[in-house]
This record gives structure tokens, sequence and C-alpha cells, in this order.
């Protein structure tokens, strides 16, 4: 092997060694990123939650990032809350050029009418209560895999439309986008029904509303 051979031999393994390490460090890099990420999620879930968090027995960092998820994408309280009027607190509307504040006395709690649905004359669609009853589990005592079979595949638990004329099928829950949420990993809906599961219970109205949690 001549010198100059060896010359350019010995450059290209520098070469190749260089680019093995910056694409290393690139990688890392990624992950770090990644990392980070998500704990800025879960800080700023913690952040923008609008009712204090009951976080014993709970999951910090899945709490805070349901929370970010819920209130930072989501916007669970855009639907399940009783409405527009009253889903800010008085001097919170943003929409009024107000700094946002949430309502804590119906975040969450369902209510939103939706009207007949699919046409007059049929039952009225009306949102549900999400927050946990006196058991600590969301939406009145949803186990987490009911939690999951309801926004994988839509089931209606609760069977409050049974009528609904073809093609809508009662036993799926309609108007609420489940067909976007179902496309979360399991790990982000654990965040969510973990963050749901922190919340302050929102008695609702007197049983045998559906939208009735008994919180005590």
């Amino acid at each position: 092997m001549t010198q100059r051979t060896r010359k350019w031999t010995l450059l290209s393994f520098l070469a190749c060694a260089l680019l093995f390490v910056s694409t290393g460090s690139r990688r890392v890099q990624a992950h770090e990123d990644d990392s980070g990420s998500n704990e800025s999620r879960i800080q700023r879930g913690f952040e923008i939650a609008p009712v204090p968090l009951n976080l014993a027995g709970r999951n910090r960092e899945l709490v805070g990032l349901g929370s970010y998820i819920v209130n930072a994408q989501a916007d669970c309280n855009g639907c399940h809350s009783a409405g527009p009027s009253i889903e800010f607190a008085p001097g919170g509307n943003p929409y009024f050029g107000q700094p946002t504040k949430m309502n804590p006395a119906t975040y969450l709690g369902g209510g939103r009418d939706f009207g007949p649905f699919p046409a007059p004359g049929f039952a009225n669609i009306v949102s549900r209560n999400l927050t946990p009853d006196k058991t600590g589990l969301p939406e009145g005592g949803r186990t987490f895999p009911e939690f999951l079979q309801i926004i994988r595949t839509g089931a209606d638990l609760d069977h409050l439309h049974p009528n609904l004329p073809p093609p809508f099928r009662g036993d799926l829950l309609q108007i609420m986008p489940w067909p976007i949420y179902h496309n979360m990993t399991d790990h982000d809906l654990r965040a969510i029904y973990e963050y749901l599961s922190a919340v302050p219970c929102i008695a609702g109205p007197p049983a045998p509303s559906t939208l009735h949690n008994d919180c005590q």
C-alpha cells in the first residue's frame, strides 16, 4: 500500500467515524427533545388546569399530561359543560376580550344540550358528566377498561338513545368526536383518564338524571 493510499484510507476511516458520532449525537438529541417535550407538556398541564387537582394515589405525570390533552388540545370542556353562557367564570370569557377563566362550578360536569338528534321529534343529545363520583373514578364511576371501550368504539354504555333511525346506531355515541379520539395511544387515553379522576366531582342535577354524581 502506497503512502498516498494509506492517507486516503485513514481519511475515509475518520470521515466514517465522524459520521457515526454525529448520527448518534442527533439520535440522542432527538430522544432528549422528545423527553423534554413530554416533560414540558406535563408542566404546562399543571399550569393550565382550571380546578384544584387531587393527586392522592394518582400518577402525577399522567395527571399533568392528561390536563394538557384535555385543556390544550381536545377542548373537552367545550362540550362537557352546560353551554357557552356558563362555561366561563364571570369576567373570564375570552370572546369578550377577558382573560380566560373556566367556571369551576360547571367544569366537565356535562349538560350541554345539542337538541333533538337527528331531527325534531327525537331525543335530545346532552353531553355527559365526566367528573368522578364518590368512588374517585371518572364519568360517575367508569373503570379504565370501560373508558377505553367508549373512546375506542364509541359505545354508549348508558344506552340513552336506543331508538335512533337508521343509518344511525343508538348503541353508539352521536356528536362526540370519538372517531378522532380513538386514534390516541393507550398512554394518552390513560393520561386523560387519570386527569379526569383528579378533578373535583360535579354533582349535577338530582337523581335520576344521568348527569347526577354522588359526590359523598
